[in-house]
């Protein structure tokens, strides 16, 4: 390969997704990453693109949404040129109503996503007898369900991703030099090393702990009850996550704090009560002190440039958030909302 236009430091799901959006555009991009694709927080199990709730509208909202509407194409595309399936569907979501004052907000929430989701997703309140057998159970007796969540599988993501960059000529590499404009993707280990002038560095990791289960539901829609996402994915597993610990010492290590999702999701979906726990998952992801994905040049450093920050909803922004960076990369433009810029979290 002749020299690179764009190196990629990560092969993490930004690191990917800002390499393919890059060769799409006729770059020769090459992804450096010692640890292969998807060793970190993106070779998780779980992969629920879930909206924010639809009031207190913001720009960070909206750019999510933008991003949550192309995933389906984003990711048609990448397994039509690698030919390797990332698990990605639109089923939807379901979730329980605790009480009557939580009905009421939920309500509230139907005009939000009539006036923002541009009639391409709905968000409605259905009584939990016709959500069919994957249905949680609520106090209430009603569930919110909205069109706009979508699942898929991340590690598998991340292995299309890279086996259609491979196709279109891009590199994955271990170890190389740094050629032409550098990316930076590297998860919570890089926040470390964005600091302000008093050394205080852009972010942390927080390390989420999560199960997959062996239970086919077929083609449902996903479940979030009191914090926790049960994902059914196509190959007959459901996934359960995750957990948060700011405090941790083996950032791969699983323990009681795993074991104790399988039991909250049985109160959950007691349909899953006896399900086979298949594989226990941990890793840590990026946290920005913005709390939003952080990207743009990279203070100080001039041609370089940084991705990270995708805390709990990387997979759902990384389409969009590829494309602003390769605007930024190969053509200039600047369209980085201010809440997503690397300063915000400095």
């Amino acid at each position: 390969m002749t020299q690179a236009d764009v190196t990629v430091r990560g092969a993490g799901i930004f690191g990917l997704s800002v390499a393919w959006a890059c060769v799409r555009r006729g770059a020769r991009v090459r992804v450096i990453d010692p640890h292969g694709v998807a060793a970190g927080a993106s070779g998780g199990v779980v992969g629920a693109l879930a909206p924010h709730v639809p009031e207190t509208w913001n720009p960070k909202k909206a750019f999510q949404l933008e991003s949550l509407l192309m995933a389906e194409g984003f990711w048609s595309e990448v397994q039509q040129t690698g030919g390797v399936d990332p698990g990605y569907a639109r089923l939807g979501r379901l979730q329980p109503i605790g009480d009557d004052a939580a009905l009421e907000r939920a309500r509230d929430r139907i005009a939000g996503a009539q006036a923002h989701w541009q009639g391409r997703a709905v968000w409605e309140v259905i009584p939990a007898d016709e959500a069919g057998p994957f249905a949680p159970v609520s106090p209430t007796g009603w569930l919110v369900r909205d069109t706009l969540t979508a699942r898929l599988h991340p590690a598998r993501a991340c292995a299309a991703l890279a086996a259609a960059l491979r196709v279109r000529g891009a590199r994955i590499d271990p170890e190389g030099p740094d050629e032409g404009a550098v990316i930076w993707a590297t998860g919570w280990r890089g926040l470390s090393d964005i600091v302000n002038d008093a050394g205080r560095p852009a972010g942390t990791g927080v390390k989420g702990q999560a199960l997959l289960l062996r239970h086919d539901a077929g083609a449902v829609p996903q479940v979030f009850a009191d914090g926790l996402h049960i994902v059914p994915h196509d190959d007959g597993t459901v996934a359960l996550g995750s957990t948060s610990e700011r405090e941790f010492e083996d950032p791969a290590a699983t323990d009681e704090a795993a074991d104790a999702l399988a039991d909250h999701a049985v109160q959950v979906l007691p349909v899953l009560a006896g399900a086979e726990i298949l594989q226990r998952w941990a890793g840590v992801r990026p946290r920005a002190r913005s709390r939003a994905p952080m990207l743009g040049p990279w203070p100080g450093r001039p041609g370089h440039f940084v991705a990270n920050g995708g805390f709990k909803i990387g997979f759902g922004v990384a389409p969009r958030c590829a494309e602003v960076l390769a605007d930024l990369v190969l053509e200039g433009l600047d369209e980085i909302p201010q809440a997503f810029r690397v300063e915000a979290s400095l």
